[in-house]
């Protein structure tokens, strides 16, 4: 047997139906109650992100890469998206949900001019209404599914997703932006 199928049939078992691609994400999130993960990030979050100065908020690691504002705005548009796919599938919403387009949002979010402590602020304000959200599902809530773009998802996946992409992508800021 293949140990990557092992871990995905594990890790199916415990938050529903979400896409391989997702992998990537969901095998970063050690806790084993989404709720507690999401309230767990955010203070390791906050406290790393307020190490950054204005300066270095701006910097990228390569030509043509996203600025470090610019991955932190990314994280909170895709935490948006992902509450708001988590709330219309717990709600039991029949629609199909579109995708969106990273490079488009991030490409027309402006963040670059906005100041790194308001992005700060929006990271948190949007993780504390996902907690909020998530602590309202029932557990028949969380095991829901819905379809958005291509791909049908739970809504307990979503958690996990959202968890994931917020770290995946901390950890490109501390590897490639940040030199200590």
């Amino acid at each position: 047997m293949n140990p990557e199928n092992d871990e995905t049939a594990k890790l199916n078992s415990k938050i529903g139906i979400y896409p391989p691609y997702f992998n990537t994400y969901i095998k970063l999130v050690k806790e084993d109650n989404i709720k507690v993960a999401l309230k767990n990030q955010l203070p390791e979050a906050d406290l790393f992100l307020n190490t950054i100065t204005e300066d270095q908020s701006l910097s990228r690691y390569a030509e043509g890469k996203w600025s470090i504002k610019e991955v932190l705005q990314h994280i909170i548009d895709a935490e948006r998206i992902f509450a708001y796919r988590a709330l219309a599938f717990a709600r039991k919403d029949k629609n199909i949900l579109p995708s969106f387009n990273e490079n488009e949002y991030v490409a027309n979010s402006n963040a670059n001019s906005r100041s790194w402590k308001e992005l700060i602020e929006e990271f948190s304000a949007v993780r504390k209404s996902t907690i909020i959200l998530f602590n309202s599902f029932s557990d028949e809530n969380l095991s829901n599914t819905g379809k958005a773009s291509d791909y049908t998802v739970s809504v307990m996946a979503l958690g996990y997703i959202t968890v994931g992409h917020s770290l995946h992508h901390l950890n490109i800021i501390r590897d490639r932006y940040i030199v200590i």
